[in-house]
Order: C-alpha cells, then structure tokens, then sequence
C-alpha cells in the first residue's frame, strides 16, 4: 500500500508531508527521484516526474496489481489515477477525463501512451472482437499521430507539436465502443523553418530513411534527409528512436486502422510533394520569373496527379479578378513566389493531416449507437496537449501555445482550487481561505473581446491598406499599456533584453516570455493564394480532392472573410475547456528535471519554478485541508444503504440526511466526514473504500435473494402455467383417442365384404399416445387378412405358397426379378410341356432312384450349363430332392455322373441380376456352379426364385434353420476342389447362349447381349 512505503522513499502522497511549504515539497520530490519514485501523489492528482530512461514498471503484472484497486492501495502510478477514473465512469456512470499537463519535454506524451495501454488492457475480458479492433485502432493511432505531428526539439526528441484531445466512449459493460480525435494547432511553420539542432516532423525522416527502395524511386526521392531544403537542419541531428524502424511500424499501424493501400501510397506521395517544393528555387529572367529546373516541377506534376504547365503556372503567378469581373494573371517576383511555395508546402502538411485525423475519426466513431437498446454510453477523455513553452525567439506558435496553457491552467484553479473553496462556503464548511494565483488576469489579456492580443490582432489583420507587425505591436502598446501582465521596450525602455519595434512580454503564470511580433500578422491572416486551392482540387487524385474543398470556388466568387489562425484556435480551446468542465477531471501534472535530458540530474530551480507555476503547493493545502469525497445525501443513500439495517431496503427517517447519519455511526465514521447543508463530506478514502468493500461483499448476497424471489415467482407462474397446459393436454389426448377409434371403425367396419379384405384401405394417423397401439392393430389386421386370403388357396398350392414366402424372405428384395408372378412347377424335367423329348426317360430314371435312395420328394429339377473338373462347361441335368442333389449327364439317359448328400449344402449364392448363374456351397468346399437353362414352356422363365425358396423352405422345415443365401452383386465367390473362384457377369454380343469361360481367378459368364 501507497501509506506502507518504506520512509526512505519519501512521501508518496505529499498531503502526509508534515509541513505544507515549498521547501519541504521540492526536497520530497527531490528524494523520491533519486530513488527512482518518479510518481506521487496530491491526493487524486498524479505529480510525474520525467525520468529521461526505460523503467520497468509498466508490465503485466503492474497492471493486474492496479486493476480493480483504490487509489491508496497501491504506490502512486499513473495506471491508478487511470483505474479511479475508469472506477468512476463505471459505476457512477459519470463521464471522466484526464487532462496531462507541464512543459515541454516534462513526458506528457508518454504518460497518455501508457493510460491509453492500460485502459486498453483492463477492459473486454471476453474478447469480443468488434472491441478488440476498437482498442487496435485506438493504440495504433498513437503511433500515426506522433508520426505526422510530432517532432524533435531542442528540449524533447519526441515533442508533440500539436494538442490532441482523445475522448474514448464505453458502453454500459464499461468496454471501449469507439472514439473521437480532435487535434490542436499543428505547428505548420516546421515544415519550411526549424530552429538550430532540431529537427521537421518524424514522417519526413521516417519516409527518407526507412522507405523501401522502389517506393524512394516511385517518388524521385533519395534516402539523404540532407538533399532537402526542408529536411537539411534535422538531417544531423541524433535521436533515440529508430526512423527505419518507426517507418515500419508506422505503415503497419496504417494497415491496422483501415487505411487501403491507394490511401497510404497517396499520404507518402503528399510528403514527397513536400519535399520537392523544398528544393524549387525561383531565377528572374528579364522581367519574369521562372522556375529552376522543370525536373523538380515534373515530379511534384506527377505526385500530385496534375499536369507540369499547370503547376508552374500556379507557382508563378496568381489570378486575380478585377472590379469589372474581368480575370487576370498576376505575376510573381522572386520573394513572391518562394512565399507562395512555402505556404502551399504547410497547407500541404496542415490538411494531409487533418484528413488523416478525420480518417481514424470515421474508423472509431460509434455506429449504430441507440440508448434504448445499448444503455447510457460513457466517455473518458484523455488530453495530452502542448507544455508551456520559452524559447530564444519566440513567435506566433509559442503564443497560441501558451494561451492554451493559461486556459488549462485556469480551469485546474476553477475545478481544483476555487471551486473547492466555493464549495465548501456553500455548504455551511468550516473553512479556512487558502491564498493562490488566479491566472484569469492573463487569459483576459489574450482572450477578451475587443480589448485582448487576439481582437487585436484581427482588427489590424481586416484593417484596409497596408499594416504591418511594427503598426500591430504599436496598437498593443496603446490598449494594453496599463495591463500589470503586459510590457514591451517601447513601455519599459530600460529593458534591454528587448528590441524595439519587434518584442513585446507577456508575464505568464509560468514565467516572462518575451515573443518577436515579426510574421504575427502573416501567420494570423494564414493566407494561401486561391490558385493552390483550385490546382489541388482539380488533381486526379481523389484523397488530395477531398482535402481542398474550398478549391471549387470560382475566382470571381465572392465568400465570406474566414477566420483568422488566432481566433480559430481561441474557439477551439474555448470548446475543448466547455468539454473538460462537463466532466469529472483527474489529472497528471508532469515536470522536467533537467534540460539535459539526464537520468540523475534533478534541477532544484528549474524544477521549484515548475512546481510554483503549477500551483502544486496550494493544491496540496487545499487537498490537506478539503475532503477527498462528497456526495448529495440521496446518492450516499443510494447507493450505501444495504450497509446499514436502520436503511436497508428504505429507511423510516425523517431526512436522508438523518438516514444518511445512521450509516456513519453504525459503520464509526463520525470524526471521518462533515455534513453540509446538502452533501456528505468524506476527508480520507479509506472510509469510502470500507463502504465500497461492505457493499461489495452485500451485492451479491442481494442478488441471490432477488433472484430466489423472482425464481420463486417464475416458478409458481411457470407451475400455474404448467398445470392448466396438461389439463387441456389430457382433455385433448382423449378426444384424440376417441376420434381415432371413430376413425378406424369408419373405415375398417365393412372390410369382410370388400374383395380384398381392406388390404387397399389407408390407415389413419394414430396419436402420439396410439402409436404402438396402432402397429400392433395393423400387424393384427395383416394377420387376418393373411388367413382370409389362405383359406381361399387350395392345399395343392400351399407348397408353392410356401417355397414363394421363403424366396422373398431370402433375396431380401435384392434380387428383382425372382418369378414370383408365374406359377412354380418344381419337377421341370418330369414336365411333357417343358421337355418332351427327354421326360419320359427322366421319370423312368427318377422312380429308381426313389427306390433306391428312399428320397420323398423332388425340389426341383432342370437343365443346367455348368463347370467339369477340367475347368470346362457342359451341358448336365440338375436333380434336387429332400435327400440328394444330383448331377445327370441327359444325353446318357440321365446318368448320375455325382451325387451330393442334402445336409452338407451350407448356403446358395445368385446374382442380384437377370441372369440364371447360382452357386450351391458345401460343407466340402467343392462348392457346385451352374446357369440354369430354361426349358421350352416358356424361352423367358426366371428360375433361380424357384431354387432358392424350395432349398429355404425345405432346410427351414427340416433343420429349424434357416439356409444362408447371399446375393452378390459384381462377382460371385465359391471354392471348388478346395481353391477360391470369382465369377463374373458380361454381356457379349454374337453369344448365342449363356456360357462360361475361364479366366485367371475364376471364369466369366458370357450372356447374349440382347
């Protein structure tokens, strides 16, 4: 804990110092730097001292142990100012901003990475991905901006030269939805002119020095930052970050955001634009200007998608319109021109990036954003913003920068200071007044209407005919000359750190700074000669169209006078302290040990004259003598009253504040809080933090016993619900049920006197209740229909009846054609009609062998083509009876060439075709294959049906087992002799008759192709 840090280590929290003064405040401060505590805290204000190195203090495990935590659970760091002000967006649904503020080079821009990272780490724990891009996009645009709008200076390698106001909104779950950009003055003037040893914005760099060789050639660059007017200054100067490196990342970022490859390639051809406009230099030729060189032209034609004459057109002369609306072009001379250059060159730069900043705008908005249906969406801004600057010559840029510190600045006395006293007057408080500076002298001097250095400025800006600096600085001089915080030489003439006609001083809150009012009014009246508008406006690129709107206008069209730089920049900042007012700040306040950048040096005047401009002083007296929190008494209630059981569910006081009272003392807080007239004042967190935990720990418990109610609600409802759903349930399934019975007996009551007993007849669907009723009423009705239809056959046919059911039962429905439609004659050899020639001399043959083999019936005889043991086909005689099978050669009046004892048949295979090819296997595995031909009662018989239900009714009535039979489909297996065969089946045209022929493995059964 923050209290718990060893006392070699100073305080970390300058509230506990044991005196309030400037000495022990720096000497604190002082110490904690040394031991390398570059954080402390002044109460909720985070005071972050620049440690000018990597400090390992911002991982992982960093972010976890502040995650979730009160602010003085923890030593001071900027991730618990982060985490208080995310706390207080989420639960109190209140919007939050960070406002980072100090001098330039104090680390304000670090110190927004770092809160952007962990607010980015500690939310969407599920991982949704449309967040996860949101947090992408947010963290990558850092990288983009510092890129394009920041620079190295002589007092920071990585100054920001524009402000950035960043607002991240959150939805109800407190997970990041999207976001809004607004940017600040970009120091444009960088562009064309840097000071001694400093450097033009890292994008140039980063372009010239890590930009791949065919992406430097597509835009006639080199990779010598010193080739170029505009980069020459910067092109020696050392920085601690890597410009090849930072390229890389910088292109990947673009990708990441959303940026197509057209976009990105016309962003670098912007900056190659930039850079060759650098290097144009202007000659006089007689009485005209020309441009050295048309190379550099060509090439700024082809970037920019324009043609060459119109380029050189536009850099060497200007159209004007006359009083008649006659148009004229005006040329330029050399100073003229190399003006106009420069000022194309920083609008150039100026718009690029504010397309860019629009750009990731569009990328981050939150769409589709309903309240209804999304709940209230919060915000947490975060302002990182250019420090306080004092340069050797400071212009029109260190002005707008510094008005915008002593408006910052004052609204940290308003929230900070002021409000906090009036407040506490308010209230009925026992306060002792703290004494501070109020800087609102000086933002009237620069702000107020028609008395301030704006109005003047743009009074002398709109003034007709000729007025320069000198005539400003003179009008200065006249309406400010009384202001206690304005001088200049002409005021003080004994002041000789000032020139005459050229300085004037401002006394800031952060000290004297003396600014040259040469090019006040230029970069006031921010003029860009309208031809640069139309030319870009008219260029074939369309990312360069849209940023020049304004070059549509017509040259005799009259519009309206634009603002001025100054004014635009004092609405701008007035809007963005109006944005900061409307939300609960929380601030980090950043100072410069050094100006040497030294990880050790710690600068006692620097750092004190620091610390007094910030008011860091009177911020502690305030915060040591104030209240950490308070709150109107029917929020406290609100949200406390579960702690309590005189107010838990409502209380039966008199007043919420008198409830409000009855939670303190139960909880022993009483010499811990004041009571105002409407609000609880809270002095240390600890107190709130005990409430937060107690309350934490009561919520779930109330959840539980709000959803045991609701559930025993719901279940009663569900249970009432559930119990009239099965009454009209069972009154339904029994009219059902009885409508099925009427149904079947409509339907079935007469089937006795129909011809085929009902069999035609469509069963009703039964109810899901019937359903096994039904079957077995319709395997009942089946049954009887079965014996209707039997008793009608005579007993003769049974046999056949029989030897059918079994066939059927056995092919399975593999085998289509079975001649189930004819009648079965069996004995087919013994048949006159089937085989007059030959029956007689089977009759004879097959009485002798009854006789002889006492068999009782014949199954089934016919001719067959089959396979002898020398692997050739024959013709035989198939025999079959319920003791044998035998194979007769016919054309020796029916020899027995092989008989074959009935039970060592094992099974019968056929084809799933037409054909008549069966196999009989036995038990010896000289398995019996024939084709069995058809006799001369009809050419077309299908005989294998009837082979096939004699043998299975046969061993089904004798063996109680039923014969294996198989239908095959390709080939057909058997063994004869012992050795696997295969046989095939194959349409052959010419064949006359089925026939075999053997083949490697087996044989082939060649059919007629008819």
């Amino acid at each position: 804990m923050a209290e718990l840090e060893g006392l070699e280590f100073g305080k970390s929290d300058f509230v506990l110092l044991d005196e309030v003064t400037m000495e022990q405040f720096m000497e604190n401060l002082k110490l904690r730097f040394e031991k390398g505590r570059i954080y402390t805290f002044i109460g909720e204000v985070v005071v972050s001292v620049n440690p000018y190195k990597q400090m390992d203090i911002y991982g992982k495990e960093t972010i976890e142990a502040y995650r979730g935590r009160e602010l003085y659970e923890n030593p001071p760091h900027l991730y618990a100012v982060a985490d208080a002000a995310y706390k207080a967006m989420k639960r109190r649904a209140k919007d939050t901003c960070i406002v980072i503020s100090g001098e330039s080079g104090a680390g304000k821009t670090e110190a927004s990475k770092y809160i952007m990272q962990y607010i980015a780490a500690i939310t969407n724990p599920s991982q949704r991905a449309e967040v996860e891009s949101v947090k992408n996009v947010l963290l990558k645009s850092n990288c983009v901006l510092e890129a394009f709008g920041n620079a190295k200076t002589n007092r920071n390698d990585n100054s920001s030269r524009f402000g950035k106001y960043m607002d991240i909104n959150f939805n109800f779950n407190g997970d990041p939805t999207g976001g809004h950009i607004n940017n600040y003055l970009l120091e444009k003037s960088r562009v064309v002119q840097q000071h001694p040893g400093e450097r033009n914005f890292h994008s140039f760099y980063q372009l010239l020095r890590g930009g791949a060789d065919d992406m430097l050639s597509s835009l006639h660059l080199q990779k010598d930052p010193a080739a170029y007017v505009y980069t020459r200054e910067g092109a020696v100067c050392t920085t601690s970050s890597n410009d090849g490196t930072n390229h890389k990342a910088v292109l990947s970022a673009l990708k990441v955001i959303g940026f197509t490859a057209e976009e990105i390639n016309s962003i670098y051809r912007i900056l190659g634009t930039i850079l060759h406009l650098g290097n144009l230099e202007f000659e006089t030729d007689a009485e005209t200007v020309q441009v050295v060189g048309e190379e550099s032209v060509n090439h700024i034609a082809a970037l920019t998608r324009t043609e060459p004459d119109d380029v050189n057109k536009t850099l060497l002369f200007r159209t004007v319109a006359t009083g008649g609306g006659e148009v004229i072009d005006k040329g330029h001379n050399e100073q003229e021109a190399s003006y106009g250059r420069d000022a194309f060159a920083k609008a150039l730069y100026e718009r690029l990036f504010g397309w860019i900043v629009s750009r990731i705008n569009g990328v981050i908005e939150v769409k589709n954003y309903n309240p209804v249906l999304h709940g209230k969406n919060t915000v947490i801004g975060v302002l990182d913003i250019y420090g306080f600057e004092i340069f050797d010559n400071n212009s029109f840029e260190q002005f707008c920068i510094n008005y915008c510190n002593e408006k910052l600045q004052q609204l940290f006395i308003e929230l900070i200071l002021r409000q906090e006293q009036d407040e506490y007057q308010r209230e009925g408080m026992t306060w002792q007044h703290i004494d501070y500076f109020n800087n609102q002298i000086i933002v009237d001097l620069v702000e107020q209407p028609h008395k301030g250095i704006i109005s003047i400025l743009d009074e002398a800006c709109l003034s007709v005919g000729k007025v320069t600096d000198i005539m400003c600085l003179e009008s200065m001089d006249t309406k400010l000359g009384q202001h206690p915080h304005y001088t200049s030489r002409k005021l003080c003439p004994t002041d000789k750190s000032m020139e005459f006609h050229r300085d004037f001083r401002i006394r800031h809150y952060a000290g004297d700074v003396t600014y040259s009012v040469e090019g006040f009014l230029d970069k006031n009246k921010d003029p860009l000669f309208q031809d640069f508008k139309r030319l870009m406006y008219n260029s074939a690129d369309p990312v360069l169209k849209e940023m020049w709107p304004d070059g549509q206008l017509s040259i005799t069209e009259v519009t309206k006078r634009p603002l001025t730089a100054a004014m635009l920049f004092k609405n701008s900042i007035i809007s963005l302290v109006d944005k900061l007012a409307c939300k609960e700040p929380y601030y980090v306040r950043c100072i410069k040990p050094n100006e040497v950048k030294s990880p050790v040096l710690f600068d006692d005047a620097r750092c004190q004259h620091q610390v007094a401009y910030l008011g860091l002083v009177e911020n502690v007296r305030v915060r040591r003598a104030g209240f950490a929190y308070r709150q109107p008494y029917a929020r406290f209630l609100q949200r406390y009253k579960m702690t309590c059981e005189y107010t838990w569910p409502n209380h039966l006081m008199d007043t919420d504040r008198e409830a409000v009272k009855a939670i303190i003392d139960s909880h022993e807080f009483q010499d811990d809080v004041a009571y105002g007239h409407t609000k609880l004042f809270v002095r240390t967190p600890r107190s709130l933090f005990t409430l937060e935990q107690e309350r934490s720990a009561l919520i779930p418990i109330l959840v539980l016993f709000l959803q045991k109610v609701w559930r025993g609600a719901l279940a009663r409802m569900r249970c009432r619900r559930m119990r009239a759903i099965y009454t009209i349930m069972g009154r339904y399934k029994c009219y059902k049920v009885k409508a099925h019975f009427w149904e079947v007996e409509r339907l079935f009551g007469n089937v006795r006197n129909m011809a085929d007993y009902g069999k035609s007849v469509e069963w009703p669907t039964p109810p899901a209740a019937l359903a096994q009723f039904h079957s077995i009423t319709k395997q009942l009705h089946r049954r009887w229909w079965a014996r209707q239809v039997i008793k009608n056959i005579p007993p003769s046919n049974m046999l056949e009846v029989r030897a059918k059911v079994a066939t059927l039962t056995a092919l399975r429905g593999e085998r289509v054609d079975w001649g189930c439609s004819r009648p079965w004659e069996s004995d087919y050899l013994g048949s006159a009609r089937d085989s007059p020639q030959t029956c007689s001399h089977f009759v004879r043959i097959s009485k002798e062998l009854k006789n002889k083999d006492q068999f009782n019936s014949i199954l089934f005889s016919g001719f067959v083509r089959k396979v002898n043991r020398f692997n050739k086909s024959t013709d035989r005689a198939l025999l079959i009876t319920d003791k044998h099978l035998y194979k007769m050669e016919p054309r020796k009046q029916f020899k027995v060439l092989k008989r074959v004892p009935l039970d060592s048949v094992t099974g019968l295979s056929v084809m799933s075709g037409s054909d008549q090819m069966m196999a009989l296997h036995t038990s010896a595995q000289d398995d019996v294959l024939v084709c069995l031909q058809r006799g001369e009662l009809c050419p077309n018989q299908d005989r294998v049906g009837e082979v096939v239900g004699a043998l299975s009714d046969h061993f089904t009535r004798v063996t109680n087992a039923p014969l294996e039979v198989k239908v095959c489909n390709g080939a057909l297996h058997l063994h004869m002799r012992g050795k696997p065969k295969c046989v095939t089946v194959e349409k052959k045209p010419g064949q006359a008759a089925a026939d075999f022929r053997k083949t490697r493995d087996g044989f082939i059964l060649l059919l007629p192709a008819h």
